[in-house]
Parts: structure tokens; sequence; C-alpha cells
């Protein structure tokens, strides 16, 4: 199929909502962390991506865009390899995003800090090896997390880019993809007390999926 939405936004951005925005407006299927758990047998094409040997075909067979992680950690491979696709930068204040991510997708005992040696463990132990060796540390995460802004819009030409605030709902985004403002309200999902709950069952151990 080809993406033709690449989503660079650390997760934690909104990137579920933009998720089912992305599917709205005509983009779907969208790519996000969700997926894996889906699709628990493209782990290890993640894997292999992350040692070097990316399928992206493989991959992105079934999608017209993507979001999230593990998508964003290799943003430079994906707007190279799809260089025709617009480039969906998602942002928040830094300091509520290192607070989201401490609560969720890096809390203690979740499965992305899990060790091991099965693909899952992994999985996410090649995600982890993108990002800081501090995750605890909020004066670190903030700044990977701006570095990470600044060398999106320094790598991206502004007619590719748009740089998407959580929450701020259809407009420009609509007029970033072409495409008319639905009747709908924009989509509001995987709160932090969302995604707690549904990721508690799969604390301390590999996920049933």
């Amino acid at each position: 199929m080809g993406l033709t939405v690449v989503g660079t936004g650390l997760g934690r951005t909104g990137t579920k909502s933009m998720q089912t925005a992305l599917v709205m407006l005509g983009f779907g299927p969208c790519h996000h962390m969700i997926e894996v758990f889906r699709r628990p047998e493209s782990m290890q094409l993640w894997i292999d991506a992350s040692e070097g040997r990316p399928d992206w075909d493989a991959i992105f067979r079934d999608y017209n865009s993507a979001v999230d992680y593990p998508s964003a950690a290799y943003w430079r491979d994906l707007t190279s390899y799809y260089p025709h696709a617009k480039v969906l930068h998602t942002v928040r204040n830094p300091d509520d995003w290192f607070d989201s991510v401490q609560a969720t997708i890096l809390a203690p005992g979740s499965i992305s800090r899990r060790e091991g040696e099965d693909v899952q463990a992994r999985f996410f132990a090649s995600v982890r090896r993108r990002m800081p060796s501090q995750p605890d540390e909020r004066s670190v995460m903030t700044n990977f997390f701006r570095l990470h802004t600044e060398a999106v819009t320094a790598a991206i030409p502004p007619e590719r880019l748009l740089v998407y605030q959580m929450g701020e709902g259809w407009g420009r985004l609509c007029k970033f993809l072409g495409v008319p403002v639905p009747a709908a309200t924009f989509p509001s999902e995987n709160s932090r007390a969302e995604f707690i709950g549904r990721a508690l069952p799969l604390r301390a151990g590999p996920a049933s999926h």
C-alpha cells in the first residue's frame, strides 16, 4: 500500500486520537503501537529493522499511514523511504509529556521495560535503545523531547511538515492533508487512565495477545 502520512511525534502526544482521526479522514488503516499487539508476528520485523534489516513494505503492507511508536523511532528511515508521504509531527508540553510517559508507556513494571530473550522483550528493547538510557530523569527526557522536534523540523521541508499541537482539533490538519473538515468532533482517546486500565493485566509478564 505504501504510507501517505508518516507520524514522527513520540508516544503520548495524542497519537491514538490521531490514529482514529486519520482513519476518519480517509488515511487508514493507520499503524500505531496497538497494531503491534494485534499482530505480534510483526515484532520480529521491527527487531530486524533495529538491526539494520528493515522490510518496510512488509511492516506497512496493510497500512496507509503510521503514528506513534515504533514508527516514530524510525522517522528518518520512513520519511526517506516514503519520500512523497506527508509528515505529521504531534507535540505537547514536554513536562506534561514526561509525566504521562512515566505513568504509562515507561511506568515501572510495564511490559516495555521487561527484560528477556523472547520476541516481545527483544522488540521493546529495540525501541528503548532509540530513547535515552535514563528514562526516569525529567531533564534528560524533556531535553530528548525538544531535540527530537528540532531534528524533525530541521530535516523535513516545511511544505511537507505539519507540527500539530495535541488537542488543537481539525482545522490545520485537514488543510494540511487537503481534505474537508468532518462534522464529527475530533476524537479523544487513550487517556492516561484508559492506558493504565488496559495495561495493568499485561504488567509483570508477557502479553497474552
